[in-house]
């Protein structure tokens, strides 16, 4: 994941008092809460960045239907390096859990461990 405190991300870090008093500070390189406007119309894109337990991880969410393609395309661009693969993931229908009806998830492992990919002319 990139540095989260580059000029062009922590422009949309959320500094306010109720993220302050919930997670105890505003985050740092490797976490934060942030506001992104959608490319598509301009909604916000609430995005919640944390790394840890071996994961560099994304949720983005919105007030009123999931993030589309398009929007987690963006997102995906913003907060991770051009060379690194990261994924959403569909798990098992008995490990699913749901927080918030709107939310999606970006995933890739920061141990150095590499997500295998189907052939390049598959996923074309």
């Amino acid at each position: 994941m990139r540095n989260l405190n580059a000029p062009n991300i922590d422009a949309l870090r959320d500094r306010s008092r109720q993220i302050i008093e919930h997670y105890g500070s505003a985050g740092d390189e490797t976490c934060g809460v942030f506001d992104l406007p959608s490319t598509i119309d301009g909604a916000n894109l609430r995005i919640i960045a944390s790394n840890g337990g071996g994961w560099d991880h994304v949720s983005v969410s919105r007030t009123n239907r999931c993030p589309n393609w398009l929007e987690m395309e963006q997102v995906k661009r913003l907060f991770f390096n051009p060379d690194e693969v990261a994924m959403q993931l569909h798990v098992a229908e008995s490990e699913h859990l749901s927080v918030h009806p709107y939310c999606l998830h970006i995933w890739r492992p920061n141990e150095g461990a590499a997500i295998p990919l189907p052939p390049a002319m598959m996923v074309a």
